[in-house]
């Protein structure tokens, strides 16, 4: 009969406790395991199951009509299924979100983490984490019923007040920084120079970019309210949450001892930001804007109610004031169609389209692995 022996906690153990010990952590690390290779079982299964009902539509004719042709007629004889507009569509509306909630989730994180009070901090980031828990088809709702008529009654006093709505936050945010850095530029020449002066200055030329914008805004003319601007506007909000919570979270992570030796050394609360705790946050906010992006472009309710589902391109390619179609869209739109004929090229016309949705999703994640890598090789870590 062997010895008793020491596990790691130093307790001599029996030659059958250490084997139900045994037994007992490999059942553990093996329930562990699976439960873990769950989720990447299921991306694996749906990757397979898209793949093998998009493959019979893979042809060079077809593929070519497909990404270069903008007629969309599946019902057609015979049938035309150029995606060239719905692609455009989609990248659209998600250029367009990402405009609205990467400026405005970056600036309300730095607010949230180096300006705003610890007590306000705490009131503030729940209330717009709410904003994620809303489902998708209330926004919907909101963009459809609400937003839609009001863009195409009152298009250009909307835009005009979006502009203030916008503006305002980034260009205090900007006279912030700017005062401060400007501030401490004359300091470097004699005293510290005047920096409510600079601030004053500043605000002013901000505030008269604002109104010439919001007078640009005004005199617009919307046809329809359901349109390219009113689905990025909603998906920029829908957004907004996860790049200010991922944002905020990076730069927290930051830590105190990094602002504080910054300080030691003389450095402003601007250049503190702008030199050294967003980029030390650069991997965390990067990936925030990856992840809203990825939000932007898989969402469906919104664009499939708000968008207006016109499988054109809009002249100029840069009009948001034009009704366009997205590929999330159309798969939710036409699959009940398409379902009847299973095996009809429409049918499989509509796993190209998922497929290119999932590899955009691949490519997003592969961004946001090659940056924190890039990240980690450069700290050495």
């Amino acid at each position: 009969m062997s010895p008793p022996q020491a596990n790691r906690s130093g307790l001599l153990l029996s030659a059958g406790a250490q084997r139900r010990q045994r037994v007992a952590r490999m059942l553990g690390q093996s329930f562990l395991f699976a439960v873990a290779s769950v989720s990447a079982v299921a991306v694996l299964f749906i990757f397979v199951f898209i793949v093998r009902d998009a493959v019979p539509f893979f042809s060079w004719e077809r593929l070519r009509g497909f990404f270069t042709s903008t007629r969309w007629y599946p019902s057609g004889s015979p049938p035309e299924f150029g995606a060239l507009a719905i692609i455009y569509g989609s990248a659209m509306v998600t250029v367009g979100a990402v405009v609205v909630a990467v400026p405005l989730g970056i600036a309300a994180a730095v607010c949230l983490s180096d300006v705003l009070p610890f007590g306000a901090r705490q009131i503030i980031k729940p209330v717009i984490e709410i904003l994620a828990a809303i489902p998708s088809v209330a926004y919907g709702f909101f963009a459809l019923v609400v937003f839609a008529p009001l863009l195409q009654e009152h298009g250009g006093r909307v835009l005009a007040v979006m502009v203030w709505l916008l503006g305002l936050p980034l260009c205090a945010l900007a006279v912030l920084v700017l005062s401060d850095m400007l501030s401490r530029l004359a300091g470097h020449h004699g005293r510290k120079g005047p920096q409510g002066v600079i601030a004053a200055i500043l605000g002013c030329l901000f505030a008269g970019l604002l109104i010439w914008l919001s007078r640009m805004a005004a005199a617009v003319q919307i046809d329809s309210g359901t349109n390219a601007l009113n689905v990025a506007l909603i998906l920029g909000i829908m957004a907004l949450p996860t790049v200010v919570s991922v944002s905020e979270d990076a730069l927290q992570a930051a830590g105190r001892e990094l602002r504080e030796g910054s300080y030691a050394l003389g450095a402003t609360r601007a250049e503190t930001l702008l030199n050294v705790v967003v980029p030390a946050a650069s991997g965390g906010i990067s990936a925030a804007v990856i992840l809203g992006f990825m939000r932007a472009i898989g969402e469906t309710m919104v664009v499939w109610m708000a968008s207006g589902n016109a499988a054109q391109l809009p002249q100029p390619f840069y009009n948001f004031l034009m009704p366009v179609r997205t590929l999330t869209a159309t798969i939710a739109g036409d699959m009940g169609e398409a379902d009847h004929v299973t095996g009809s090229e429409r049918y499989h016309v509509l796993f190209v389209m998922a497929l290119v949705l999932l590899l955009i999703s691949f490519g997003c994640n592969s961004v946001s692995e090659w940056i924190i890598w890039r990240r980690r090789k450069r700290l050495g870590v």
